[in-house]
């Protein structure tokens, strides 16, 4: 089947371009741009619309196994497909976690047979996630582990932590870390300041995400390991990624959706949804992070996609579930970057396609012959109010619930195949 994508924006990331043009699909990779409709071809008018590279969603949690009443591997695909988003890079904070090549293959087999979309998976860094004794790294890299992470549990074993970077350093493998000093973030609901002292929530300084980074930077050196910081939140951690690039570390960082949108005000009356890990932060941490974006020092941006039910939420905030889903409110809250004048389109879809694909060695995120057809055609400037209720995660802990927000996706294909818009069922199995 040939496809003819015409009258679109382009949005190409690698160079950093958006402007009208053309594609062609066929065989499910990118076959041609700015040319002609081929003979047979079906044509897809864009009206004008986007035409971008396929969301690398990196850092999304599926409740495969033991937690599929918050998301199946189904749900969160339908989710994604619907947010623009083609590949999801899936954290291993599962029940159990996926810390041994069995536990990846289980995962990967329910991916392959529930997903239109594509997931792609991480690994446990320790057994159980405890921090005590390393994985199988080889077995589970060989079994297909793109990167290896304790997620939000930081290793507080240093000893260890340095054994696990030297074995990944010999492997070739990209280790991601969580830049907290768990002593003092350990418990926080939110951000040392005046607003956390006044609503009595027990809070956390920024400087524990410098601290974490410092260490985790310092091993970095140590041992040659490729690293990646899966969400830097403050200003004060910014000047440190600048000094560990120019000393020529292999490091690269992300942030959350969240975070780029949000501050510490919107908890507002201790609303619960608003409860994440990191928690929000100041208005001058935002900033800072917007710009940081803009300028590239902070790599990729994600959604941390973590469902959680009623119950793990209608509690006090401090004992609240930390957590929001994101998968299909991470272009639409995006585009506020956008239409703010904080983030150029292009700079925009580096961080969310382009990036975090180069850094796990995948071959989409790119507008090139050749390329995965994994795309997005959307509608920046598209008005709506977010209810909740209508999204397709089977957990509706979102933020945004409400909100007056403008981006909406009109198709999404992978591998030049339709998976979200007219003419695909979006109804998500159990």
């Amino acid at each position: 089947m040939i496809l003819h994508f015409q009258n679109a924006r382009l949005i190409d990331p690698e160079a950093l371009t958006d402007e009208p043009g053309s594609l062609t699909v066929q065989d499910g990779v990118i076959a041609a741009l700015d040319g002609d409709a081929p003979e047979g071809a079906t044509v897809v008018d864009c009206g004008g619309k986007h035409l971008a590279p396929g969301i690398v969603d990196w850092g999304v949690k599926i409740g495969e196994p033991g937690e599929r009443h918050k998301e199946s591997m189904r749900s969160a695909a339908l989710a994604a497909a619907a947010g623009g988003v083609t590949t999801i890079v899936a954290r291993p904070d599962t029940l159990p976690p996926i810390d041994t090549p069995e536990a990846l293959e289980f995962v990967t087999r329910r991916a392959a047979a529930e997903s239109p979309v594509r997931i792609r998976h991480q690994a446990a860094l320790t057994r159980g996630r405890e921090g005590r004794e390393m994985v199988e790294m080889g077995f589970l890299r060989d079994a297909g582990a793109i990167a290896f992470t304790d997620g939000v549990r930081v290793v507080e074993n240093t000893r260890l932590l340095a054994r696990c970077m030297t074995y990944a350093r010999g492997l070739g493998a990209l280790v991601v870390g969580h830049p907290q000093e768990p002593g003092l973030s350990r418990g926080a609901a939110a951000t040392k300041g005046k607003f956390a002292s006044l609503y009595g929530i027990p809070d956390v300084s920024p400087l524990a995400e410098r601290m974490g980074l410092e260490r985790d930077f310092a091993l970095v050196e140590a041992t040659g390991v490729r690293w990646h910081a899966d969400q830097i939140t403050t200003a004060a951690a910014l000047p440190v990624l600048d000094r560990a690039r120019a000393a020529g570390l292999d490091v690269t960082a992300g942030t959350s959706i969240h975070h780029l949108t949000l501050n510490e005000f919107d908890v507002g009356d201790y609303r619960t949804f608003f409860r994440l890990t990191p928690p929000l932060r100041s208005e001058d941490d935002r900033l800072a992070l917007v710009e940081a974006v803009a300028d590239g020092t902070i790599d990729v941006i994600g959604s941390f996609h973590t469902p959680q039910d009623e119950e793990a939420k209608r509690l006090p905030f401090e004992m609240a579930a930390p957590g929001a889903v994101g998968l299909e409110t991470l272009l639409p809250a995006a585009m506020r970057l956008y239409h703010q004048g904080g983030v150029p389109m292009a700079r925009l879809w580096r961080a969310l396609s382009l990036n975090p694909a180069e850094r796990l060695g995948l071959p989409a995120g790119r507008l090139s012959v050749g390329a995965p057809a994994d795309l997005v055609l959307f509608d920046p400037n598209a008005p709506f109010v977010l209810d909740r209720f209508a999204l397709r995660s089977k957990s509706k802990n979102t933020p945004f619930d409400g909100a007056r927000m403008e981006g909406r996706v009109i198709g999404t294909w992978v591998g030049g195949r339709r998976v979200f818009g007219e003419g695909v069922a979006a109804e998500a199995r159990a």
